[in-house]
């Protein structure tokens, strides 16, 4: 692990002694965390919350696998880790008050390469977090935990399972680790079942998936405050017309989104109807569910 930082002060420092803020929150202004870990930093979302997230914490770790742009004033850490080795995320998370885990790969490729920072990674990510006494995780899971059911369905957090792909099925088992840190442990976590978190909806399929970026950032300040969350499962959408999927499970984190697709309706249906076999148009997970197989050449 290589950790590059501006000039630190004293209160900067990791010390596993300080007492984490309490999991409240105040109408307007929550009390920030001396620091969070955002794993995931160098991708797409993990660019928008490095900028989001600075209210919510004296100090925010960024982390990735790949370069990232230097610390920005003592505010910031910048962290280049690998998820997939051990020592090096323990090392990541000493220190932390607690962790966004946004990192891995985030589209669906071969098992192999969802395998080191997916699967391993979201188990090294618990592991670390429970031997530095982090109690608060939030895990970004995705819409491709579910995305064999057909966009006809109507989904809650109970609704089964039904992973798309490779992508899909690491998500699933870092929910079921999410779940099972909490009861042996008493690790909270909220896993977010993100949609579609673009700067707009670019399809048909978006525009009941998608999450604005101010939305996101809405509930990731929930995720981080609300008190007594266990593991929740929860569906990062806005508050768009035609929605697959229901939060009254995930009531208690008080998520009201602001924004909607429907001001990109027209844009977006001025684009073909992909075909009626197309599974685009068939299952919530979209093309995610039509990729692969890999490895037949």
């Amino acid at each position: 692990m290589i950790i590059a930082t501006s000039h630190t002060t004293t209160d900067d420092i990791p010390n596993n002694n300080k007492q984490s803020p309490a999991m409240t929150t105040t109408a307007n202004a929550p009390a920030p965390f001396n620091r969070l870990l955002l794993t995931g930093a160098a991708g797409g979302l993990g660019k928008v919350l490095r900028q989001s997230l600075r209210p919510y914490a004296k100090v925010l770790r960024l982390s990735d696998i790949a370069e990232m742009a230097p610390a920005n004033g003592e505010h910031e850490e910048v962290v280049l880790c690998d998820l997939a080795d051990k020592a090096a995320v323990h090392q990541l998370v000493e220190g932390v008050d607690a962790i966004l885990h946004f990192g891995g790969v985030s589209v669906e490729r071969p098992f192999e390469e969802i395998l080191g920072a997916n699967i391993c990674g979201v188990f090294h990510i618990y592991e670390a977090a429970r031997r530095h006494g982090v109690k608060r995780v939030v895990f970004a899971s995705s819409n491709h935990v579910i995305g064999f059911h057909r966009q006809d369905a109507i989904l809650d957090a109970h609704s089964p399972r039904r992973p798309d792909g490779y992508y899909g099925l690491s998500k699933s088992y870092g929910e079921d680790l999410a779940s099972f840190y909490f009861d042996r442990y008493g690790i909270e976590s909220v896993s977010i079942r993100i949609g579609s978190s673009f700067p707009e909806p670019n399809n048909r399929r978006m525009l009941s998936t998608w999450l604005s970026y101010r939305d996101l950032t809405q509930l990731l300040e929930r995720a981080l405050y609300t008190p007594n969350v266990g593991h929740t499962v929860v569906y990062g959408m806005s508050a768009n017309r035609d929605l697959w999927w229901d939060n009254h499970l995930a009531a208690h984190l008080g998520y009201q989104p602001q924004d909607s697709s429907e001001a990109f309706r027209e844009r977006v249906e001025a684009q073909p109807m992909p075909a009626a076999d197309d599974p685009v148009r068939l299952f919530q997970g979209g093309a995610f569910a039509a990729a692969g197989p890999f490895g037949d050449d």
